[in-house]
């Protein structure tokens, strides 16, 4: 799965479900949205067929996100039938539910767990999640720590809300083996996004030369990485900054992603999508939509090349709120 600019597609970001237990406002419209009807979404089995035709075409690496994907009943089926594929799985969760499917993740051979986590403080948690979970997620992700299991904390960074625990998050990661991961509040329908919210990469780092002068250190990112990783000397973990917005990583991009009712995106930020759901089901071959979709993939951000075609608004309605897209 080569695009059209040179970059092969191994990474397949799953979304299992449009429903969510959290209320996040950057991710949920403040009304809600208009939930596909079951029978529009793919089953366990559809799940299944489709990752094994991805893994047939290259691609290594599955995450499974939502909505919130262990709120899905058959959750446990679709990640045995997923373990059975020659594919490293990980999963992005909320950490309200985890602990209960602890051990089947375990089972299953899933060694990171990467959790959205936007403040230490249960009120702010509470303000913009819209319901009462810090304490559930904080004790999560601190028995994944003891278990031995690799966590990632997600916090999209909003100004004026969050962007003043930058340094309490980082932190976190002197005396244990956290990986911090800060995200530019990204533009979608109905999360009221505008420029003025940003806290773009730069300022991370200032604050951070601020606070540990002469202690950061820059990391060796990973292949693909779309984060550009730190650390400061002498901590146990790291922090990592995905710029989506002002410094997007689109020329090394390997991702795609199936949205719960069986659509395929080549961006994140596209508008554009093809459906694998209905030539499944007419016993087609998926194939000749894969390869529409790899043509079709924009080179960055989904067409939204400037600053001008990213700040309007009927850009961003033209794309999926970020709940039925998947994280």
């Amino acid at each position: 799965m080569t695009d059209t600019f040179g970059r092969k597609h191994t990474y397949l970001r799953i979304s299992l479900t449009e429903r969510c237990n959290l209320r996040c406002t950057y991710c949920m419209p403040a009304d809600g949205i208009s939930l596909s009807p079951k029978e529009h979404l793919m089953t366990a089995d559809e799940i299944f067929v489709i990752a094994s035709e991805f893994v047939r075409l290259g691609v290594t690496k599955i995450r499974l996100t939502g909505g919130e994907p262990l709120v899905r009943k058959d959750f446990p089926i679709i990640l045995e039938k997923l373990a059975s594929l020659p594919v490293e799985i990980s999963i992005t969760t909320n950490g309200v539910l985890v602990k209960r499917f602890l051990p089947l993740l375990k089972k299953h051979g899933i060694k990171v767990i990467t959790i959205s986590l936007d403040s230490l403080e249960k009120e702010k948690f509470h303000k913009i999640t819209r319901r009462d979970e810090y304490e559930k997620v904080w004790k999560t992700i601190q028995l994944l720590i003891s278990e031995g299991i690799k966590v990632k904390l997600n916090i999209v960074l909003i100004k004026g809300f969050n962007d003043n625990e930058i340094i309490d998050f980082i932190n976190l990661t002197k005396s244990q083996n956290l990986i911090i991961r800060f995200i530019e509040f990204m533009p979608f329908d109905g999360n009221q996004w505008n420029k003025d919210k940003l806290v773009c990469h730069q300022e991370i780092i200032d604050q951070v030369h601020y606070t540990f002068p002469l202690q950061l250190k820059r990391l060796k990112d990973a292949p693909n990485d779309t984060a550009r990783n730190y650390a400061i000397k002498g901590y146990k973990g790291s922090f990592a900054i995905i710029s989506s917005v002002t410094n997007p990583f689109c020329d090394t991009c390997n991702r795609i992603r199936l949205t719960a009712d069986g659509k395929l995106k080549n961006c994140l930020f596209s508008q554009d999508e093809v459906s694998l759901l209905q030539p499944l089901r007419t016993n087609q071959s998926i194939l000749p939509m894969v390869e529409k979709a790899m043509k079709n993939k924009f080179a960055t951000r989904g067409g939204m090349d400037t600053s001008e075609k990213l700040e309007n608004p009927e850009l961003h309605s033209q794309n999926r709120s970020m709940i039925t897209i998947g994280g």
